[in-house]
């Protein structure tokens, strides 16, 4: 049985989202997990490659593997950063000797939320969050890792949790990675429909699996002073009663 957990933390929760890893670890140690982090861990090179640039996207990859050659189990609070493992370095490590490393690699990687369910077999986490929730989908959890009850099986088991489906919750936000930067009229367009959702919803909180668009739909949230907040779902679960929320 895995007891020992190592994390992998992406670039978004490392520079501008570090409570999200905190809470994550929060997490894992109180269902009985040890957790390791290797401190050499860099990006995963998805930023590369979906650019383009798939030369400097493998050197980048290529470390990734390398690090976490003898990690048992790894696990990341992001499903964009877990789908570039999982599902596009067998591509783009190809003709790399580090290739069946890479294969390897892959099966032992998971989504936090996943994770939870389908490898701890936890829904109950102790956690208490007396607030209305609602859940964004976001596009590589949902599509490529094919991930979407586990999340709300989750959050049914909080305490003190009210769930509320969110429009349309499956439609891109607009983030996109690179797409924002490339597109940033169509992208702000798309986040502003997706904040008209979730206001719709009259939830204090919008929790997804992927910081990245937490942090777009939490800035047009923002912008128009919004009631409702953005929170990772580490956060919600890692919170408990008498804790701040």
């Amino acid at each position: 049985m895995v007891r020992t957990i190592t994390l992998f933390i992406p670039c978004f929760v490392d520079q501008l989202l570090p409570q999200v890893g905190v809470d994550m670890i929060t997490v894992l140690r109180r269902i009985g997990y040890e957790v390791d982090f290797p401190d050499e861990q860099t990006c995963c090179g998805q930023p590369a490659f979906n650019s383009g640039f798939w030369n400097e996207a493998r050197l980048v990859a290529e470390r990734f593997v390398r690090v976490f050659a003898q990690a048992e189990t790894v696990i990341c609070p992001s499903g964009s950063c877990t789908a570039m493992v999982r599902c596009f370095y067998p591509e783009l490590l190809a003709s790399s000797p580090l290739r069946e490393d890479a294969l390897a690699l892959e099966k032992r990687v998971f989504e936090f939320s996943e994770f939870l369910v389908e490898v701890a077999k936890v829904t109950d986490v102790g956690s208490r969050f007396p607030h209305k929730v609602t859940y964004h989908d976001s596009c590589h959890l949902l599509r490529e890792l094919h991930i979407k009850e586990q999340p709300r099986q989750l959050l049914r088991q909080v305490k003190g949790l009210e769930l509320v489906e969110l429009n349309h919750s499956e439609e891109c936000c607009g983030f996109g990675g690179v797409f924002s930067v490339k597109f940033p009229e169509i992208s702000g367009a798309m986040g502003e429909v997706k904040a008209n959702h979730v206001e719709a919803t009259g939830a204090e909180f919008v929790t997804a699996c992927d910081p990245s668009c937490l942090l777009h739909i939490d800035g047009v949230l923002r912008r128009r002073q919004a009631r409702a907040r953005t929170i990772h779902l580490a956060g919600i679960l890692a919170a408990q009663e008498g804790a701040e929320t």
